[in-house]
């Protein structure tokens, strides 16, 4: 079977105006988050509303957050799952905590993905794991410790 492909939709046009090479960013964090296994993603860049509509519908939570991930159940075509991301609100982190937007970027996508093939940060020796396989995805794009 051939994997499933990787797909990226700009949904608002802010991060193209902001991050010209994002389609090619998001696709090189992707692979690089999903080494050597099998499958492909969705992934939307889009804005705070439409995140915010996501999360309402799908966790009953208010408000839009910076990266929703939604792992799909198991099928014959590989897909891991749809990733969407909030442009204002990545945009106002990564501001507020003194990153480029690409660097924050580059974070939330590999930690998106790690969601995907099943990481999860609900405890401290999960939240341990996650971000020390962040830091090492990261690490080898050239892209400082977020957590630093």
């Amino acid at each position: 079977m051939t994997p499933a492909p990787t797909e990226v939709e700009v949904g608002d046009s802010a991060w193209s105006t902001a991050l010209p090479a994002v389609e090619a960013l998001v696709l090189k964090v992707a692979a690089a988050a999903l080494g050597e296994r099998a499958g492909g993603l969705a992934i939307l860049l889009t804005d705070d509303a439409a995140v915010a509509d996501l999360n309402q519908r799908f966790r009953g939570k208010a408000g839009p957050t910076n990266v929703l991930s939604f792992p799909a159940p198991e099928n014959p075509e590989g897909h891991l799952g749809d990733i969407a991301l909030a442009f204002e609100t990545c945009a106002s982190e990564a501001k507020t905590q003194g990153k480029t937007l690409s660097n924050h970027l580059h974070h939330l996508v590999a930690h998106g993905v790690l969601h995907l093939v099943g990481y999860d940060h609900q405890s401290e020796a999960e939240a341990e794991e996650m971000e020390a396989l962040e830091r090492r995805i990261l690490a080898d794009l050239g892209i400082p410790d977020p957590y630093a």
